[in-house]
């Protein structure tokens, strides 16, 4: 086994679903289950198992909190390590924006207590620096893009 020098974060991959819904942009969010921020809205997400691509974590996470198997072109939004961003340690994510064509029914499973979709200027507070994300993959959308 090779030793490393150097710290290693832990990675996770977070999803961005957005539909047009009565003519304005929504966004999947799942109210988590467990701590940190058990209680708190958030993007359906998780940690990327060894060995598998971000992408793969990124759809799996999705289908596993919410239902929603997406195989439609997931975006890369953004990659996330700001110091703090999660209390468990150094954590860093690649976010993916999912564009849906409509509503799609979701549920809450494995670690998330709920999923539910919201209109974009109407988000609820988010744990992590999920709203953040959020802002940066809603960049320069209009409701018409979904």
């Amino acid at each position: 086994m090779i030793e490393y020098r150097f710290p290693r974060p832990a990675f996770t991959a977070d999803v961005v679903a957005i539909a047009c819904i009565d003519g304005g942009l929504s966004v999947l969010l799942i109210r988590r289950g467990n701590q940190p921020f058990a209680g708190r809205w958030a993007l359906p997400g998780g940690f990327v198992d060894e060995g598998e691509r971000p992408e793969d974590a990124a759809r799996r996470e999705l289908a596993e909190e919410t239902g929603l198997m997406h195989d439609g072109a997931l975006e890369l939004v953004g990659v996330y390590g700001d110091p703090g961003r999660d209390p468990r340690g150094w954590t860093i994510s690649a976010a993916y924006r999912a564009r849906l064509e409509g509503l799609v029914e979701v549920a809450g499973a494995d670690d998330a207590a709920e999923a539910r979709w919201f209109a974009t200027h109407d988000l609820p507070p988010l744990a992590f620096d999920h709203d953040r994300i959020v802002a940066d993959a809603l960049h320069g959308l209009d409701p018409g893009t979904s």
